[in-house]
Protein backbone atom coordinates (compact mmCIF):
# COMPACT_ATOMS: atom_id res chain seq x y z
CA UNK A 1 0.00 0.00 0.00
CA UNK A 2 1.24 3.46 -0.88
CA UNK A 3 1.41 6.12 1.83
CA UNK A 4 -0.39 9.40 1.10
CA UNK A 5 2.95 11.11 0.44
CA UNK A 6 4.16 8.33 -1.86
CA UNK A 7 0.93 8.32 -3.84
CA UNK A 8 0.98 12.07 -4.37
CA UNK A 9 4.67 12.06 -5.28
CA UNK A 10 4.08 9.34 -7.89
CA UNK A 11 1.28 11.37 -9.46
CA UNK A 12 3.49 14.46 -9.52
CA UNK A 13 6.14 12.37 -11.28
CA UNK A 14 3.56 11.17 -13.84
CA UNK A 15 3.89 7.61 -12.53
CA UNK A 16 1.12 5.02 -12.28
CA UNK A 17 -0.75 4.77 -8.98
CA UNK A 18 -3.43 2.52 -7.51
CA UNK A 19 -5.91 5.43 -7.41
CA UNK A 20 -5.88 9.23 -7.44
CA UNK A 21 -4.93 11.02 -4.21
CA UNK A 22 -7.72 12.95 -2.48
CA UNK A 23 -6.47 16.26 -1.11
CA UNK A 24 -7.61 19.74 -0.18
CA UNK A 25 -4.65 22.15 -0.04
CA UNK A 26 -5.86 24.81 2.39
CA UNK A 27 -5.64 28.56 1.91
CA UNK A 28 -8.49 29.64 -0.33
CA UNK A 29 -9.29 25.93 -0.70
CA UNK A 30 -10.09 25.62 3.00
CA UNK A 31 -10.63 22.07 4.27
CA UNK A 32 -11.94 22.87 7.76
CA UNK A 33 -15.64 22.73 8.67
CA UNK A 34 -17.73 23.81 11.64
CA UNK A 35 -18.29 20.17 12.62
CA UNK A 36 -14.56 19.45 12.68
CA UNK A 37 -13.88 22.61 14.69
CA UNK A 38 -16.43 21.50 17.32
CA UNK A 39 -14.94 18.01 17.36
CA UNK A 40 -11.51 19.48 18.10
CA UNK A 41 -12.92 21.94 20.66
CA UNK A 42 -11.03 24.75 18.99
CA UNK A 43 -12.13 28.31 18.22
CA UNK A 44 -11.66 28.95 14.51
CA UNK A 45 -10.71 32.63 14.95
CA UNK A 46 -8.11 31.55 17.51
CA UNK A 47 -6.73 28.85 15.19
CA UNK A 48 -5.87 31.49 12.59
CA UNK A 49 -3.55 33.09 15.14
CA UNK A 50 -2.25 30.14 17.16
CA UNK A 51 0.25 27.80 15.46
CA UNK A 52 -0.50 24.80 17.68
CA UNK A 53 -4.25 25.08 17.11
CA UNK A 54 -3.69 25.61 13.39
CA UNK A 55 -1.54 22.47 13.23
CA UNK A 56 -4.02 20.48 15.35
CA UNK A 57 -6.93 21.39 13.06
CA UNK A 58 -4.91 20.54 9.97
CA UNK A 59 -3.94 17.17 11.44
CA UNK A 60 -7.57 16.46 12.38
CA UNK A 61 -8.60 16.81 8.73
CA UNK A 62 -6.39 13.83 7.94
CA UNK A 63 -7.14 11.82 11.08
CA UNK A 64 -10.90 12.16 10.55
CA UNK A 65 -10.60 10.60 7.10
CA UNK A 66 -11.38 13.72 5.08
CA UNK A 67 -8.26 14.29 2.99
CA UNK A 68 -4.80 12.82 2.49
CA UNK A 69 -2.75 15.89 3.34
CA UNK A 70 -2.05 18.56 5.91
CA UNK A 71 -2.56 22.14 4.78
CA UNK A 72 -2.30 25.64 6.27
CA UNK A 73 -3.52 28.34 6.60
CA UNK A 74 -7.33 28.14 6.35
CA UNK A 75 -8.03 31.43 4.58
CA UNK A 76 -6.66 33.83 1.97
CA UNK A 77 -6.24 36.94 4.11
CA UNK A 78 -2.82 36.39 5.71
CA UNK A 79 -0.92 38.32 3.05
CA UNK A 80 -3.46 41.15 2.88
CA UNK A 81 -3.26 41.62 6.65
CA UNK A 82 0.54 41.67 6.53
CA UNK A 83 0.29 44.46 3.94
CA UNK A 84 -1.91 46.53 6.25
CA UNK A 85 -5.48 45.66 5.29
CA UNK A 86 -7.90 45.29 8.21
CA UNK A 87 -9.25 41.76 8.68
CA UNK A 88 -12.35 40.47 10.47
CA UNK A 89 -11.22 37.10 11.85
CA UNK A 90 -14.63 35.56 11.27
CA UNK A 91 -16.24 32.89 13.44
CA UNK A 92 -16.66 29.12 13.53
CA UNK A 93 -18.83 29.38 10.41
CA UNK A 94 -17.22 32.32 8.58
CA UNK A 95 -13.65 32.54 7.34
CA UNK A 96 -11.60 35.73 7.85
CA UNK A 97 -12.28 38.51 5.35
CA UNK A 98 -10.98 41.98 4.48
CA UNK A 99 -13.01 44.86 5.92
CA UNK A 100 -10.76 47.85 5.10
CA UNK A 101 -8.19 48.38 2.34
CA UNK A 102 -4.79 49.96 2.89
CA UNK A 103 -4.18 51.85 -0.37
CA UNK A 104 -6.49 53.43 -2.94
CA UNK A 105 -4.37 53.16 -6.11
CA UNK A 106 -1.58 51.03 -7.56
CA UNK A 107 0.53 54.19 -7.59
CA UNK A 108 0.54 54.13 -3.76
CA UNK A 109 2.31 50.77 -3.56
CA UNK A 110 5.47 52.32 -2.08
CA UNK A 111 3.51 53.03 1.11
CA UNK A 112 3.41 49.28 1.73
CA UNK A 113 6.03 47.72 3.98
CA UNK A 114 7.85 44.45 3.38
CA UNK A 115 6.43 41.54 5.36
CA UNK A 116 8.13 40.75 8.66
CA UNK A 117 7.87 36.95 8.82
CA UNK A 118 9.00 36.85 12.44
CA UNK A 119 5.62 38.09 13.68
CA UNK A 120 1.96 38.27 12.75
CA UNK A 121 -0.08 35.57 11.05
CA UNK A 122 2.61 34.77 8.51
CA UNK A 123 4.73 33.64 11.47
CA UNK A 124 1.78 31.60 12.76
CA UNK A 125 1.57 29.73 9.46
CA UNK A 126 5.33 29.10 9.35
CA UNK A 127 5.33 27.80 12.94
CA UNK A 128 2.29 25.58 12.27
CA UNK A 129 4.17 23.95 9.37
CA UNK A 130 7.16 23.34 11.66
CA UNK A 131 4.85 21.59 14.14
CA UNK A 132 3.35 19.41 11.40
CA UNK A 133 6.80 18.61 10.01
CA UNK A 134 8.02 17.52 13.46
CA UNK A 135 5.32 14.82 13.51
CA UNK A 136 7.39 13.03 10.85
CA UNK A 137 4.37 11.34 9.28
CA UNK A 138 3.87 10.07 5.73
CA UNK A 139 1.31 12.81 5.08
CA UNK A 140 2.26 15.55 2.60
CA UNK A 141 2.31 19.09 3.99
CA UNK A 142 0.89 21.74 1.68
CA UNK A 143 1.76 25.36 2.32
CA UNK A 144 -0.50 27.98 0.78
CA UNK A 145 -0.14 31.46 -0.58
CA UNK A 146 -2.72 33.77 -2.07
CA UNK A 147 -1.93 34.50 -5.71
CA UNK A 148 -0.54 37.87 -6.86
CA UNK A 149 -3.76 39.24 -8.41
CA UNK A 150 -5.90 38.17 -5.45
CA UNK A 151 -3.44 39.61 -2.93
CA UNK A 152 -3.09 42.88 -4.83
CA UNK A 153 -6.87 43.28 -5.11
CA UNK A 154 -7.34 42.56 -1.39
CA UNK A 155 -5.22 45.55 -0.35
CA UNK A 156 -7.15 48.06 -2.50
CA UNK A 157 -10.60 48.30 -4.05
CA UNK A 158 -10.74 45.52 -6.70
CA UNK A 159 -12.70 47.50 -9.28
CA UNK A 160 -10.13 50.31 -9.16
CA UNK A 161 -7.32 47.77 -9.31
CA UNK A 162 -8.65 46.09 -12.45
CA UNK A 163 -9.16 49.44 -14.18
CA UNK A 164 -5.64 50.57 -13.32
CA UNK A 165 -4.07 47.48 -14.88
CA UNK A 166 -4.80 49.25 -18.17
CA UNK A 167 -4.94 52.92 -17.21
CA UNK A 168 -1.87 52.95 -14.98
CA UNK A 169 -0.04 50.00 -16.49
CA UNK A 170 3.52 50.90 -15.50
CA UNK A 171 2.66 51.50 -11.84
CA UNK A 172 0.49 48.37 -11.87
CA UNK A 173 3.51 46.32 -12.85
CA UNK A 174 5.62 47.97 -10.15
CA UNK A 175 2.90 47.13 -7.62
CA UNK A 176 2.63 43.53 -8.83
CA UNK A 177 6.41 43.11 -8.78
CA UNK A 178 6.54 44.21 -5.13
CA UNK A 179 3.58 42.01 -4.11
CA UNK A 180 4.97 38.98 -5.94
CA UNK A 181 8.40 39.34 -4.36
CA UNK A 182 6.86 39.39 -0.89
CA UNK A 183 4.52 36.44 -1.33
CA UNK A 184 7.33 34.48 -3.00
CA UNK A 185 9.36 35.02 0.16
CA UNK A 186 6.37 33.72 2.15
CA UNK A 187 6.38 30.57 0.01
CA UNK A 188 10.11 30.15 0.59
CA UNK A 189 9.65 30.50 4.36
CA UNK A 190 6.96 27.81 4.28
CA UNK A 191 9.24 25.47 2.34
CA UNK A 192 12.07 26.11 4.79
CA UNK A 193 9.65 25.25 7.61
CA UNK A 194 8.83 21.89 6.01
CA UNK A 195 6.16 22.30 3.33
CA UNK A 196 6.38 19.62 0.63
CA UNK A 197 4.19 21.49 -1.86
CA UNK A 198 3.13 25.10 -2.35
CA UNK A 199 -0.41 25.78 -3.51
CA UNK A 200 -1.11 29.14 -5.12
CA UNK A 201 -4.78 30.13 -5.34
CA UNK A 202 -5.63 33.18 -7.40
CA UNK A 203 -9.44 33.32 -7.58
CA UNK A 204 -9.48 37.02 -8.50
CA UNK A 205 -7.08 36.46 -11.40
CA UNK A 206 -9.55 34.78 -13.73
CA UNK A 207 -9.60 34.90 -17.51
CA UNK A 208 -13.23 35.99 -17.30
CA UNK A 209 -12.37 39.10 -15.30
CA UNK A 210 -9.08 39.98 -16.95
CA UNK A 211 -9.52 38.73 -20.52
CA UNK A 212 -6.79 36.72 -22.29
CA UNK A 213 -4.32 39.62 -22.74
CA UNK A 214 -4.28 40.87 -19.15
CA UNK A 215 -4.49 37.31 -17.83
CA UNK A 216 -1.27 36.54 -19.65
CA UNK A 217 0.35 39.88 -18.79
CA UNK A 218 -0.46 39.90 -15.08
CA UNK A 219 -1.69 36.51 -13.80
CA UNK A 220 0.55 34.12 -15.74
CA UNK A 221 3.65 36.30 -15.54
CA UNK A 222 3.67 36.82 -11.79
CA UNK A 223 2.45 33.34 -10.83
CA UNK A 224 5.33 31.91 -12.85
CA UNK A 225 7.81 34.05 -10.94
CA UNK A 226 6.68 32.37 -7.71
CA UNK A 227 6.75 28.91 -9.28
CA UNK A 228 10.32 29.47 -10.48
CA UNK A 229 11.50 29.98 -6.89
CA UNK A 230 9.52 26.98 -5.64
CA UNK A 231 11.17 24.84 -8.33
CA UNK A 232 14.58 26.25 -7.49
CA UNK A 233 14.12 24.87 -3.98
CA UNK A 234 13.19 21.45 -5.38
CA UNK A 235 9.51 21.58 -4.41
CA UNK A 236 6.27 21.15 -6.34
CA UNK A 237 3.44 23.58 -6.93
CA UNK A 238 -0.32 23.57 -7.46
CA UNK A 239 -2.07 26.55 -9.04
CA UNK A 240 -5.83 27.05 -8.66
CA UNK A 241 -7.64 29.40 -11.02
CA UNK A 242 -11.38 30.09 -10.76
CA UNK A 243 -13.86 30.65 -13.58
CA UNK A 244 -14.24 29.34 -17.10
CA UNK A 245 -11.10 28.45 -19.04
CA UNK A 246 -12.52 28.31 -22.58
CA UNK A 247 -11.01 31.63 -23.69
CA UNK A 248 -7.68 31.28 -21.87
CA UNK A 249 -6.56 27.66 -22.23
CA UNK A 250 -3.56 28.79 -24.27
CA UNK A 251 -2.53 31.23 -21.57
CA UNK A 252 -3.29 28.79 -18.72
CA UNK A 253 -0.99 26.25 -20.33
CA UNK A 254 1.86 28.75 -19.90
CA UNK A 255 1.53 28.46 -16.11
CA UNK A 256 4.51 26.33 -15.14
CA UNK A 257 3.08 24.64 -12.05
CA UNK A 258 3.16 20.87 -11.61
CA UNK A 259 -0.62 20.78 -11.19
CA UNK A 260 -3.49 22.94 -12.42
CA UNK A 261 -6.71 23.11 -10.38
CA UNK A 262 -10.06 24.39 -11.64
CA UNK A 263 -13.48 24.97 -10.14
CA UNK A 264 -16.55 22.91 -10.94
CA UNK A 265 -17.64 25.05 -13.89
CA UNK A 266 -14.71 23.60 -15.87
CA UNK A 267 -15.12 20.18 -17.48
CA UNK A 268 -12.18 17.94 -16.55
CA UNK A 269 -12.40 16.08 -19.86
CA UNK A 270 -12.40 19.40 -21.75
CA UNK A 271 -9.42 20.62 -19.73
CA UNK A 272 -7.55 17.41 -20.53
CA UNK A 273 -8.22 17.86 -24.24
CA UNK A 274 -6.95 21.44 -24.18
CA UNK A 275 -3.99 20.99 -21.85
CA UNK A 276 -2.40 17.79 -23.12
CA UNK A 277 -0.45 15.88 -20.50
CA UNK A 278 -0.81 18.51 -17.76
CA UNK A 279 -1.76 17.15 -14.34
CA UNK A 280 -5.27 18.29 -13.43
CA UNK A 281 -6.75 18.50 -9.93
CA UNK A 282 -10.41 18.70 -9.05
CA UNK A 283 -13.16 19.27 -9.11
CA UNK A 284 -16.02 17.92 -7.03
CA UNK A 285 -18.65 20.62 -6.57
CA UNK A 286 -18.16 22.56 -3.32
CA UNK A 287 -21.91 23.29 -3.31
CA UNK A 288 -22.84 19.62 -3.60
CA UNK A 289 -20.40 18.65 -0.84
CA UNK A 290 -22.16 21.10 1.49
CA UNK A 291 -25.79 20.65 0.43
CA UNK A 292 -25.99 17.37 -1.50
CA UNK A 293 -26.32 13.68 -0.64
CA UNK A 294 -23.41 11.33 0.02
CA UNK A 295 -24.16 9.16 -3.03
CA UNK A 296 -24.25 12.18 -5.31
CA UNK A 297 -20.85 13.29 -4.02
CA UNK A 298 -19.45 9.78 -4.51
CA UNK A 299 -20.83 9.69 -8.06
CA UNK A 300 -19.29 13.08 -8.86
CA UNK A 301 -15.96 11.90 -7.48
CA UNK A 302 -16.00 8.82 -9.69
CA UNK A 303 -16.93 10.93 -12.72
CA UNK A 304 -13.94 13.19 -12.08
CA UNK A 305 -11.73 10.09 -12.14
CA UNK A 306 -13.32 8.80 -15.35
CA UNK A 307 -12.92 12.23 -16.96
CA UNK A 308 -9.20 12.15 -16.23
CA UNK A 309 -8.65 14.03 -12.97
CA UNK A 310 -5.22 13.11 -11.63
CA UNK A 311 -5.89 14.39 -8.11
CA UNK A 312 -9.35 14.53 -6.54
CA UNK A 313 -10.21 17.68 -4.62
CA UNK A 314 -13.18 19.91 -3.86
CA UNK A 315 -13.59 22.47 -6.62
CA UNK A 316 -13.03 25.51 -4.38
CA UNK A 317 -12.48 24.10 -0.92
CA UNK A 318 -15.28 23.40 1.55
CA UNK A 319 -18.27 25.35 2.74
CA UNK A 320 -18.00 25.71 6.51
CA UNK A 321 -21.29 23.89 7.13
CA UNK A 322 -20.34 20.83 5.08
CA UNK A 323 -20.95 17.66 7.13
CA UNK A 324 -18.01 15.37 7.79
CA UNK A 325 -19.93 12.42 6.34
CA UNK A 326 -20.31 14.33 3.06
CA UNK A 327 -16.68 15.39 3.03
CA UNK A 328 -15.56 11.81 3.66
CA UNK A 329 -17.65 10.62 0.71
CA UNK A 330 -14.96 11.66 -1.78
CA UNK A 331 -12.15 9.63 -0.24
CA UNK A 332 -14.53 6.74 0.51
CA UNK A 333 -15.58 6.61 -3.16
CA UNK A 334 -11.92 6.21 -4.12
CA UNK A 335 -10.89 3.70 -1.46
CA UNK A 336 -14.02 1.53 -1.81
CA UNK A 337 -13.45 1.32 -5.55
CA UNK A 338 -9.85 0.47 -4.81
CA UNK A 339 -10.90 -2.33 -2.48
CA UNK A 340 -13.23 -3.77 -5.12
CA UNK A 341 -10.52 -3.66 -7.76
CA UNK A 342 -8.11 -5.48 -5.46
CA UNK A 343 -10.65 -8.10 -4.36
Amino acid sequence: MLTPKERLEKVLNHQEVDRPPCICPGGMMNMVTEELIKLCEISFPDAHQNPQQMADLSEAVYKEGCFENYGVPFCMTVEAEEFGADIDMGSNIYEPHVINYNISSVSEWEKLEAIDFSKGRSSTVIDAIKILKAKNTEVPIIGNITGPISTASSIMEPVVFYKELRKNNEKAHEYMTFITKQITEFAIKQIEAGADIIAISDPSGTGEILGPKLFDEFAVKYINQIIAEVKRLGKRSIVHICGQMKNVYKEVNKIESDVLSFDSIVSISEAKKNLGNRLIMGNVSTYTIEFGEMQKIADMTKKCVLDGSDIISPACGLGMKSSLKNVRSMLSALTEGDAKNNA
